[in-house]
């Protein structure tokens, strides 16, 4: 948690953050010495700083639970349209605080922990950016995923190498989440498919019990907390005990793990599909829990009249919004056909309306490799019904193609749910896409492509399915949490509001020019490099200059990332200062970090190249403080709340066309970073919302690469052309970074020349030239915190409340609601 507050601190405080009372103070102090004895059963002399940390996090959690049991009240009493979101993974992050600051008790915990103890408190679980926003703007939402038992593995490096360890999150317990074994719900495998007069039944099945649990969401201030449920794989009681008949209980008892493997680990996201059995398993275990839950609470508030069963569901759309977050929990919409059709017996058509009606599709991916397309084969055995289904469903689509483009057999083939030639696949975004009434992009860049490229047929067919819903970030964690300096600084200038509204940061246009106002955000930024750097010193054992430009490039290690173009520069400019180390040369600290998949070679090349350079420049004396790089180990989002606020320079720099979006660019901008970057992404909007002149642009264009394409990318000649680009090169070729291993990175060298669809040597040269210029700007501290201010008054646009607020009007036609429901608890209510 945040430092104690100071005596000046606690006589002024900003309302943002909560106000600091004594009886709030006496309250939660009150609280935490209760939850320390009888919670945890410690007291002072034995405690731990883990110890005081759930001691907190149980006494927030009281101020929580009366406010979420309400909620739950109030929209059972209201029957609202509810908000589905179904993703197979939720980033997280710190929990503690980020509910403190959304009940307004950060300033009052901090006082509280002041007074009672010095050493409390550190990190543990929270939801994504959208479940922050839906529950601030009080939109009826719940949240659904995998309750992983092991999250994305912890990263370690050893000799420069990236080395995987489990992430085993949940080993002290999570204060957060309650189990609702109540609502535990059975999902079904295998087995084989007996069709009769009555229609199919799906027979013989292999049975996993999915186990809730709960996590709240509050809400900015206004008492709304939702619900984000994660479901965890159980076994049932009588799994494979037909054995104990024969003598071998133990093995019975030991085969559960295989049914409860479904929750056990995390697939690492790493832009490269694998058709792997156990993934299958998850993304159906957890469509097949939720579907459940969704329809178990429909009923609840529909059934009970006159109307018919059929006569209900026709208000299913209406009541019912499920987005899709990519195409992990595709398999929903069988699912979801098969309640209707099999179970409901609902008539095809009036299913397929329904179902279409209900799903909309987020697609967050561009690269052909990353995705889905499951063997046909598999899902036959696993699922044979929802095959069966798939099947129909995609008989029906092209009987519908074929009717509008006769002898158009090209077309049938490219718009097929079933690929075929060799194996036999099911392209899960044209399911996603024939089965919702909504798909988006999350950047307009991302959605152009999409339409005009990746999903040109179906684009043509329904161009009114087809949105863009450009991603945002909730300014609750990634400004008030993260940057406290920052957003109180602000709140003086423009007042409160902006954190409800976040468009209200471009009143600071007007202080662009003020004198006073451009000191202060220079002095917030260096406080927050020097703590940062004091970080580095102690964790990494490198002493950096906290005066240097911070350059800064975190995000997953991937080669459309262009961490390999990052690096070639690194090894430029120590040529430059070696070459002549009296030359000015403004000091900078590249810090790169970034997780690889567990499985992608060339990812972890990569990273064992950039530690290679690091120990080559960080050791040599003539290079000394001018210039440091740290490969920050295991990076989080714990993590990126220390470094984004620290940050000069951000680094966007993926090849035009290949990045959906990206969140991070847009966190580094809120928190007063300068953008260098391609036109990619949401950096396009980034630059028309600051204007082009107010971020560092280089390199191709979409329409550039394409152009290329076509000519045929011959990296040779550039290295050919540019001899700063040909030392850096060679330098990596002849074991100058790895003289014990000279060959270590011939594959990232042949890669390079021959194999490199991203076209890092293309952008070589532009980005050289364009951190030149960032380094000119950068020994100006006022015209650069000028351009500062600029970025943050132009960041108002990607906040998350502003991207659900365009969901809920265009996709889930819901209204979002400023109602503040009142606190206090009415009859006794379970959270539904």
């Amino acid at each position: 948690m945040s430092r104690p507050l100071s005596d000046q601190e606690r006589r002024k405080q900003i309302s943002i953050r909560g106000i600091v009372g004594a009886e709030n103070v006496a309250e939660l102090k009150r609280g935490f010495n209760r939850h320390l004895h009888f919670t945890l059963v410690k007291d002072r002399n034995v405690a731990t700083p883990r110890d005081y940390f759930f001691a907190l996090a149980h006494t927030v959690r009281d101020h929580l639970v009366g406010r979420w049991i309400r909620t739950q009240q109030h929209y059972y009493e209201r029957d609202p349209k509810r908000i589905y979101y179904l993703s197979l993974e939720f980033y997280m992050g710190r929990t503690l605080q980020n509910t403190m600051i959304n009940l307004g008790l950060q300033n009052a915990c901090d006082e509280a922990v002041y007074q009672v103890s010095a050493g409390a408190a550190t990190s543990l679980a929270s939801a994504a950016c959208f479940l922050d926003s839906m529950a601030t703007l009080g939109l009826a939402a719940y949240g659904y995923g995998i309750r992983y038992e092991y999250g994305i593995f912890n990263q370690k490096i050893r000799d420069g190498w990236q080395v995987e360890e489990a992430d085993d999150w949940l080993r002290h317990g999570n204060p957060w989440e309650k189990a609702r074994p109540e609502y535990m719900l059975p999902v079904h495998f295998y087995g084989r498919v007996e069709h009769s007069g009555t229609g199919a039944k799906w027979v013989d099945t292999q049975v996993v019990l999915a186990l809730p649990y709960d996590t709240p969401v509050p809400g900015y201030m206004n008492n709304t907390v939702n619900t984000m449920r994660l479901w965890s794989a159980r076994a049932p009681n009588d799994f494979n005990l037909r054995d104990f008949n024969v003598g071998d209980y133990i093995q019975a008892v030991l085969d559960r793990n295989l049914a409860e493997n479904i929750s056990r680990v995390l697939y690492p996201n790493d832009n490269f599909f694998e058709g792997k059995e156990l993934r299958l398993k998850q993304e159906y275990f957890v469509v097949a829990a939720t579907l459940q839950d969704i329809l178990r609470r429909f009923k609840a508030s529909k059934f009970g009249g006159t109307d018919s069963v059929r006569t209900v569901f026709d208000s299913f759309p209406d009541q019912v919004a499920i987005q899709l977050n990519d195409t992990h929990p595709a398999m929903a919409i069988p699912e979801l056909m098969r309640i209707f059709v099999d179970i409901e017996k609902l008539p095809w058509n009036k299913a397929w309306d329904i179902t279409k009606r209900t799903f909309a599709y987020t697609n967050h991916t561009v690269l052909p490799e990353a995705l889905e397309r499951w063997p046909v084969d598999l899902v036959e055995k696993l699922l044979p019904r929802h095959l069966q289904i798939i099947y129909e469903i995609n008989q029906r689509h092209l009987d519908h193609i074929a009717s509008l483009f006769p002898a158009d057999v090209d077309r049938l083939r490219r718009m097929s749910l079933i690929e075929e030639g060799g194996t036999k696949r099911i392209n899960m975004a044209h399911l996603c896409i024939v089965g919702s009434h909504a798909v988006n992009g999350v950047a307009k860049i991302h959605s152009e492509i999409v339409r005009t490229q990746v999903f040109q047929d179906f684009a043509e067919l329904e161009p009114e399915k087809f949105q863009n819903k450009t991603n945002g970030i909730t300014p609750r964690r990634w400004l008030l949490l993260c940057n406290p300096g920052l957003a109180e600084l602000i709140a003086e200038k423009i007042g409160e509001d902006y954190v409800r509204d976040l468009s209200q940061l471009a009143k600071l246009h007007d202080f662009v020019d003020d004198d006073l106002f451009i000191r202060e955000v220079a002095k917030v930024k260096q406080e927050n490099k020097v703590k940062f750097a004091l970080y580095l010193e102690k964790e990494y054992k490198v002493k950096i200059n906290p005066s240097s430009m911070f350059d800064v490039h975190v995000k997953r290690i991937h080669e459309y990332k262009r961490q390999l173009m990052n690096c070639l520069h690194i090894i430029t400019m120590y040529n430059r200062i070696k070459r002549d180390p009296t030359k000015l040369f403004v000091p900078r600290t590249v810090i790169i970090g970034g997780k690889a998949a567990p499985g992608y070679h060339m990812a972890k090349m990569i990273i064992k190249l950039i530690n290679a350079v690091a120990q080559v420049v960080n050791n040599d004396p003539v290079v000394g403080s001018k210039l440091k790089v740290i490969f920050l180990e295991n990076y989080r989002v714990s993590l990126a709340e220390k470094v984004i606020p620290a940050t000069d320079l951000s680094e966007q720099i993926s090849t035009a066309g290949t990045e959906a979006s990206g969140t991070g660019n847009m966190k580094f901008m809120l928190n007063g970073a300068l953008t260098i970057g391609t036109m990619d992404g949401a950096n396009v909007e980034m630059a028309e919302e600051a204007g082009e002149e107010n971020l560092f642009i280089f390199g191709m264009r979409v329409e550039d690469v394409a152009e290329l394409d076509r000519e045929g990318y011959d990296a040779q000649q550039y290295y050919d052309r540019l001899p700063e680009l040909k030392q850096a090169v060679d330098q990596i070729k002849s074991g100058f970074f790895s003289s014990n291993e000279p060959d270590l990175f011939k594959d990232v060298v042949n890669m390079l020349f021959h194999h490199d669809r991203f076209k890092v040597f293309a952008d070589y040269e532009a980005y050289v030239k364009c951190q030149e210029k960032v380094s000119e700007l950068y020994l100006n501290s006022k015209a650069w915190t000028k351009m500062v201010i600029r970025n943050i008054a132009a960041a108002g646009k990607f906040s998350s409340d502003r991207t659900i607020k365009e969901y809920a009007r265009d996709i889930w036609h819901v209204e979002p609601s400023d109602l503040k429901i009142p606190p206090e608890t009415v009859l006794p209510c379970c959270l539904r």
